[in-house]
């Protein structure tokens, strides 16, 4: 196991549960103190690590990090399957399985798509791209840190798509909730008193996640429930109201934007699944 951040260390929790021998190594030692204690060992560097076990999981900050790791590591991934659970985006993953690859290892790229704390039980997700051999040899291991642990596809950076797509959704949809409570306050509401009508919303979101990622695929919008041009509507007046009440905008302004150029170009009576592509006016990657 190499890296032990706050994920690093729950695969490496969920590894011991379930008695498999680890190794570790993460910059700071100390880390591992209490890993130690339930069974883990520490290696004094990131390629003694690699060389203690045939499998090897690299979960450290970002793309920079763990291409040093792996610099570091150098010769030691030969013949080793590297499952490469940073998170990063889809091009980065890609650049980093060729980079082990010319080291000689076998790559999984491996999303974690849960929180910390799901990981080793029922709720936890991961998904897995890379030669699907090299992910059925190693089904067992994975099942350990999740409930479910799925196959997507060999290209190496597709389980990467999914978690970016993922953290995209939940990034934009916490800070719309931020911002909704920054709004309620502004008008005198507190946000204790906002927030039970707001966790309404979200019962309401996978009915119509299903339905707008049908409508995407389809390349077809129907607008019987709401319209794009409703949409710019209901955005308009929430920007303003905002704006007067001293808030920051930036999103909304951008949203409002986008929504405002679907009508212009003729999408006003369409659902508002057509805005994804103007969002994305390209083929998609693979179509």
């Amino acid at each position: 196991m190499l890296g032990l951040g706050p994920m690093g260390r729950a695969l490496a929790g969920a590894l011991l549960a379930v008695g498999h021998p680890l190794t570790l190594w993460n910059r700071t030692p100390d880390r591992a103190a209490d890993l130690v204690e339930r069974g883990a060992r520490t290696a004094a560097s990131a390629a003694e690590a690699v060389a203690a076990s045939p499998l090897v999981l690299l979960c450290v900050r970002d793309d920079a990090a763990a291409r040093a790791v792996l610099d570091a590591a150098g010769r030691s991934l030969a013949g080793r399957t590297l499952v490469y659970t940073t998170s990063v985006g889809p091009d980065e993953a890609r650049r980093s399985a060729d980079l082990a690859a010319r080291y000689g290892a076998r790559v999984l790229n491996a999303a974690i798509l849960s929180p910390t704390p799901t990981i080793g039980g029922p709720n936890g997700v991961i998904v897995c791209s890379g030669e699907d051999a090299v992910f059925r040899a190693h089904r067992p291991e994975l099942a350990a840190l999740a409930g479910t642990v799925n196959h997507v596809g060999t290209d190496p950076g597709r389980a990467a798509a999914y978690d970016t797509a993922l953290l995209d959704l939940f990034w934009t949809t916490a800070h719309g909730c931020l911002h909704a409570l920054a709004l309620a306050r502004a008008e005198g509401l507190s946000a204790a008193e906002f927030a039970p009508y707001a966790q309404g919303l979200p019962r309401m979101l996978p009915a119509l996640i299903e339905d707008w990622a049908r409508h995407a695929d389809e390349g077809r919008h129907p607008g019987e429930r709401a319209t794009v041009a409703s949409a710019a509507a209901g955005l308009a007046h929430v920007a303003r109201t905002a704006r007067a009440r001293g808030l920051d905008t930036g999103v909304l302004d951008a949203a409002l934007a986008l929504t405002e150029r679907a009508v212009a170009a003729g999408h006003g009576a369409d659902g508002v699944s057509a805005l994804t592509g103007t969002m994305a006016p390209t083929t998609p990657r693979g179509r």
